[in-house]
C-alpha cells in the first residue's frame, strides 16, 4: 500500500473534488474557492507522500505495477506541473485573465486535470500493455476536454475539435502498434514482449509495430511529422490548459519511450539510433525555423515547444543510465522555464492582448516580471547561469556517451539558431518601445501567482546550479 500511496491520495482527491462540486450547495463562486483550496492543498500532499516511498526501489505491487526511481522522479514532475497549472487558472474563473471575460465551471476544470495526471500515473508503473493503455487514453482524454473548455470562445471550441481530431488518428496508431506486439507474442506483459524481442529480433512485424507506436507517441510529443496541431491547439485553448498539456503531455511521451525503449524493445535501441536522430534533427530544425515566424505568443510557445521535443529525442541515443537521468532532468527544467513564461504571458494577456509586441515596455512597467521573463528565455535558450544550460549539457552528454558528436554539433546550430528568438522577446520587454499609452495597461498577479512565479524563477536558476538535484535523479534506483 505505501509503494503507490501517491497514486491513492490522487484518485481520492479526484473523488473528493467531484463530490464537493455536487453537494456544495453554495454560490458557484464560493464553490469553486473550496474545491481550489482542497486542490492544491491535496496536490501538496500528494507531493509529500513521493518523498515517503521505500529507498530500496524498484518494487512491484502484484503483477501488473512497478514502482521505481524513474516513475518516482515523474510522478513528482507530474504533480508539481498540475499544482501550478492549478495556480495558474484560478484567475480565469475569477476575475477573468483574458479577453472573454471569466470561464465557468472551475470545478470541473481542477478535478480533470487531476484524474488527467492520475492516468500519467498509471503509464510510468504499468507492466502491461494493457495498463500503460489505459493510462495513456486517462491522460489524454481529459486533455481534449480542457482544450475546448472555454465553451464562449469560438477558436477554443476549435482548437478542441481539432485535438480530438488528431488524438484519435494518434490513438489509433497507438492501439496498432500495441495489438501488432500482442498478436505476435501472445501475451501483454512487458517482461514476456521483452524475451520474444529479444529472440526475434528481425521479425517483420515487430518493426511494424514500432513504426505505429513511434506514430502514436509522436503525436502527444509533438514531434515532427506529426506536429501541426500544436500551433492551432495552443493558440485556442485557455492558457491554463495549454500550459499543463504543454508539459505533462511531453513528459508522458518522453516516459512511454523510455520505458518500451530502455525495456520490452530494448533490443532495437542500438538499431533505431539513426532514426532517434533524424527525428530529432528534423524536429529540431522545424521547431526553429517555425518559432521565428511567429507575432502570436501561443504560437511562439508551440513551435519552441516543438523544438525542445527535438532535444529529448536526441538523448535516446545515449544509453540507458544517462539518457533516463538526462530526459528527466531536462523535463523538471524545461517545467519551471515554461511555467514561469505562461504566469508572465498570463499577466500581460489581461490587459495588453497575446502578441509578442504585448510585451513592449514591460522592463519599465514591471522590471520584477521583465527580470523573470529573461531568466526563462535565457533557460529555455540553453544559456548559463540559467538551467537550461545544464540541462541541454546532460542531453548532449547522453548523445556523446555513444560517439555522436557530429549531430552533437548539428544540435548546438540548432540552439545557436533557437538564441535568436529567445532573444527576440527580451527585445521586445527591454528594448522596444510601445506604439501607445494602452500597451502600457497595468499588470497585477495574485499573491498565489506571485508565490508560484517566484518559485518558478528560482527553480529555473538553483536547478542548475545545485549539483545534488541532478545526481540525486542520476542515481535513481
Amino acid at each position: 500500500m505505501r509503494l503507490i500511496l501517491p497514486d491513492i491520495l490522487l484518485l481520492i482527491l479526484g473523488v473528493v473534488l467531484m463530490v464537493l462540486d455536487l453537494v456544495l450547495h453554495t454560490t458557484h463562486r464560493r464553490r469553486s474557492t473550496v474545491v481550489f483550496h482542497v486542490a492544491w492543498i491535496g496536490l501538496i500532499a500528494v507531493l509529500a507522500a513521493t518523498f515517503l516511498l521505500p529507498q530500496n526501489l524498484p518494487a512491484m505491487v502484484g503483477d501488473i505495477y512497478r514502482v521505481d526511481g524513474f516513475g518516482i522522479w515523474m510522478r513528482r514532475l507530474f504533480t508539481s506541473s498540475t499544482l501550478f497549472a492549478l495556480v495558474l487558472a484560478r484567475p480565469y474563473f475569477t476575475t477573468g485573465a483574458n479577453a472573454q471575460g471569466p470561464m465557468t465551471h472551475a470545478s470541473e476544470f481542477y478535478y480533470i486535470l487531476i484524474f488527467c495526471t492520475l492516468g500519467m500515473f498509471v503509464v510510468v508503473s504499468a507492466c502491461d500493455l494493457m495498463t500503460m493503455f489505459i493510462g495513456l487514453e486517462l491522460a489524454t482524454v481529459p486533455l481534449y476536454i480542457l482544450a475546448g473548455f472555454n465553451k464562449r470562445d469560438p477558436v477554443s471550441a476549435e482548437a478542441g475539435v481539432k485535438y480530438i481530431m488528431t488524438g484519435s488518428m494518434s490513438t489509433a496508431f497507438m492501439l496498432f502498434g500495441l495489438s501488432y506486439l500482442y498478436g505476435i507474442t501472445g501475451s501483454i506483459r512487458l517482461d514476456a514482449i521483452a524475451a520474444f524481442a529479444t529472440a526475434n529480433p528481425d521479425h517483420v512485424f515487430l518493426w511494424l509495430s514500432i513504426l505505429f507506436l513511434l506514430g502514436g507517441i509522436g503525436f502527444k510529443l509533438a514531434m515532427v511529422p506529426f506536429h501541426m496541431w500544436a500551433p492551432d491547439v495552443y493558440a485556442g485553448s485557455p492558457a491554463p490548459a495549454v500550459a499543463f498539456l504543454s508539459v505533462n503531455s511531453k513528459a508522458t511521451a518522453v516516459a512511454f519511450l523510455v520505458i518500451m525503449f530502455y525495456g520490452p524493445l530494448a533490443v532495437f535501441h542500438d538499431r533505431m539510433t539513426e532514426t532517434f536522430l533524424v527525428l530529432s534533427g528534423v524536429t529540431m530544425v522545424v521547431g526553429n525555423l517555425g518559432a521565428m515566424r511567429q507575432t502570436q505568443i501561443r504560437r511562439f510557445i508551440a513551435y519552441s515547444s516543438i523544438a525542445q521535443a527535438g532535444y529529448i529525442l536526441m538523448a535516446f541515443v545515449g544509453n540507458e543510465g544517462m539518457a533516463r537521468t538526462a530526459v528527466v532532468y531536462y523535463l523538471f527544467i524545461y517545467a519551471a522555464a515554461n511555467y514561469a513564461f505562461f504566469y508572465i504571458v498570463a499577466s500581460v494577456g489581461e490587459k495588453r492582448g497575446e502578441t509578442i509586441s504585448s510585451l513592449r515596455g514591460l522592463s519599465k512597467d514591471s522590471p520584477a516580471l521583465a527580470a523573470m521573463l529573461a531568466v526563462s528565455m535565457f533557460s529555455l535558450a540553453g544559456i548559463p547561469p540559467a538551467a537550461g544550460f545544464i540541462g541541454k549539457f546532460m542531453i548532449f552528454a547522453a548523445a556523446a556517451e555513444t560517439g555522436h558528436y557530429v549531430f552533437i554539433v548539428f544540435a548546438a546550430l540548432n540552439s545557436t539558431i533557437s538564441l535568436y528568438y529567445y532573444l527576440l522577446i527580451i527585445r521586445e520587454a527591454y528594448i522596444v518601445k510601445p506604439e501607445s499609452d494602452e500597451q502600457r495597461a497595468p499588470l497585477n498577479l495574485q499573491l498565489t501567482q506571485r508565490i508560484a512565479l517566484l518559485i518558478l524563477t528560482a527553480a529555473t536558476i538553483l536547478l542548475g546550479l545545485i549539483p545534488s538535484i541532478s545526481t540525486q535523479i542520476q542515481n535513481m534506483p
